[in-house]
This record gives structure tokens, sequence and C-alpha cells, in this order.
């Protein structure tokens, strides 16, 4: 039985990887295509695309430190754990397409964060693919080595990041991972939003 289960999943991952390197080419276009729209003139913005995980976890850890959130979701609001709650001020992109949530995210921010485990995969590793070919700045981590705030702090600094993207894999796909992100991203946004504060 275990035996059948992996082998559904890892038939799962490479449907998985060829879809998105498929979608890879036409999301670049369509984020040449479209002009990008900052979001509200705040001193800091967080944007993601509302799914569970890391995705949620920047949203809560923003919103607890009273920072504004914004970002693109499928259409419907859609989620892993149904629609996303009208709480998180998404704006729903025309398809149910949750890849292009991702380029858009991309698309709308000065830069990109990427928390995970392991290895990227999926949704994650598209946002990482976005964001170089966009020559976005990209920061990258993996949250089983730890994650030093401080050092992200300076990085969002040095690169006078303003808008935020930040991504990361569902909770499905990497338990507890909404909490171990929530943790991390609650301190580096307070540093990153009294830093943004000095310099502005």
């Amino acid at each position: 039985m275990n035996g059948v289960v992996e082998s559904l999943k890892r038939k799962e991952k490479v449907e998985e990887d060829l879809y998105f390197a498929k979608r890879d080419r036409e999301l670049l276009q369509a984020m040449h295509r479209q002009q990008v729209r900052p979001l509200a003139g705040e001193p800091v913005v967080i944007v993601s695309g509302g799914q569970t995980g890391v995705d949620r976890a920047a949203l809560d850890a923003a919103m607890a430190l009273g920072l504004p959130v914004g970002g693109w979701c499928p259409k419907g609001r859609c989620a892993e754990d149904g629609p996303i709650a009208p709480q998180y001020p998404l704006r729903e992109t025309p398809s149910r397409d949750y890849a292009e949530r991702t380029a858009w995210n991309v698309r709308d921010a000065d830069a990109t964060l990427i928390l995970y485990r392991n290895a990227l995969s999926g949704g994650s590793l598209l946002t990482a693919k976005l964001a170089r070919r966009a020559g976005r700045p990209l920061l990258v981590r993996d949250l089983s080595e730890g994650f030093d705030a401080t050092s992200a702090a300076r990085w969002l600094t040095t690169n006078q990041v303003r808008v935020l993207n930040c991504a990361g894999p569902r909770e499905s796909g990497a338990s507890g991972i909404y909490a171990q992100a929530l943790e991390g991203l609650k301190g580096l946004f307070a540093l990153w939003a009294e830093r943004a504060k000095l310099l502005s």
C-alpha cells in the first residue's frame, strides 16, 4: 500500500513539474506585457498569494505588527483549506490558475523572499525562476537550517525594498511550516519596518 501511495506522489510531482515548465515561458511573457503597479504608498508592504503555509504566515505576521498587506490570489480566492478569508485583502486574478497569481505577485513586488525546507519544488520553484528571470532581488532560505532575521532585514534594506513578496510551500506539503515561518517573519518584519522608517 505504501508503495502505491509513494508511486502516486511521484507521479503527481512529475506532472506538476511538467505543468510549471510548460507555463514558465507564457507567464514570463505575461509579466513583461503587464505594467507594474506599485501597491499603496506605505513604508513597507507584504504581499503573498494567501495559500496555507508560508503565504499565510507572511500575511499573519505582517498583520500582527500592524503592517499593510496585499497581493494576488486565484479567482474565487482559492486555497487548499477553502476560500481565503476576507480579512486578507487580496485581489483576485482573472483565472483560478495558481501560477498566474504567482507571476503577478512577483511582478508587483520589489523583491521576493522564499522560505522552504530541504528542496525547492512546485510553486516555490516557479516563484524563484520568475523572480530571477524578471531581474527582481530574490532571497531563498531553507528553514531546516534556521533563519537569520537580522541578515534578511539587512538584505531588504540594502535592496531598498518597500514591497516584499513572500512565498513557500503550502502546509500540506511541509507540515508545521506555517508556525516556523510565522516566528521568523515576525522578527524579520519588525526589524525591516523599523529600518525603513529610519530611512524614509
